[in-house]
């Protein structure tokens, strides 16, 4: 981890976050490996089929007038595809006290059924010819009451690249990676509330009326 300005830490292992927030392991994923190579294959022909239903004139998602709200439409659209694959199954991953939550990372939970593997999976949208962009993109916020990584697992991350075309995209092309050697960045910031600022012990001077006394 290394300090890269005044701050904010840069190079920080994302598999060293998991595990100390949530204690568990981010397994490598190996396409070599049968279960692995079989959770690769059904996720390869669901985004396959994603970019060509979401890319036909009259798509559901020409409705939507921000890209960040077309990012359902592919969760929803990849969960049924990989549903209907043999031998795996996908669902929205729950927090430890068994509630759904659709917001926050990660998006999917994808189980190998014979082998009981899982893998969690967040697909992102990127607009053609940003992939090299500084700008943010993925964060996580490590908190015990909606942590939703409850299993030592595979973590993958898509990126889809879209046209940029506001209201008739065309999903172009997506991109699979593998978060166990994946770095991050952690920008650190002092804050505080009215009430940690506003204490009597603190306080060296007021002044003006009382609320309601302004005009007496």
């Amino acid at each position: 981890m290394v300090l890269s300005s005044g701050d904010e830490f840069k190079d920080i292992s994302f598999q060293n976050v998991i595990e100390s927030s949530t204690g568990r392991t981010i397994l490598p994923f190996d396409a070599g490996d049968p279960a692995d190579a079989e959770v690769l294959a059904a996720i390869s022909s669901a985004l396959d089929a994603a970019l060509s239903k979401f890319s036909e004139e009259g798509s559901p998602t020409n409705s939507e007038k921000r890209i960040n709200e077309v990012s359902s439409y592919f969760e929803e659209e990849i969960r049924h595809h990989l549903e209907r694959e043999p031998g795996i199954s996908c669902d929205y991953p729950k927090t430890a006290e068994g509630r759904t939550q659709r917001s926050g990372y990660p998006d999917l939970r994808i189980v190998h059924e014979e082998s009981g593997r899982v893998t969690y999976f967040d697909p992102k949208l990127v607009e053609t010819g940003s992939l090299d962009s500084s700008l943010r993109s993925f964060y996580f916020s490590p908190k015990t009451e909606t942590n939703k990584v409850l299993e030592d697992a595979h973590h993958l991350l898509v990126g889809i690249e879209h046209d940029g075309n506001t209201g008739n995209w065309k999903f172009l092309r997506w991109h699979l990676v593998d978060l166990s050697e994946f770095k991050v960045r952690l920008k650190a910031e002092f804050q505080a509330s009215n009430r940690d600022l506003y204490q009597p012990n603190l306080m060296i001077g007021e002044g003006g009326n009382e609320p309601g006394e302004e005009n007496r």
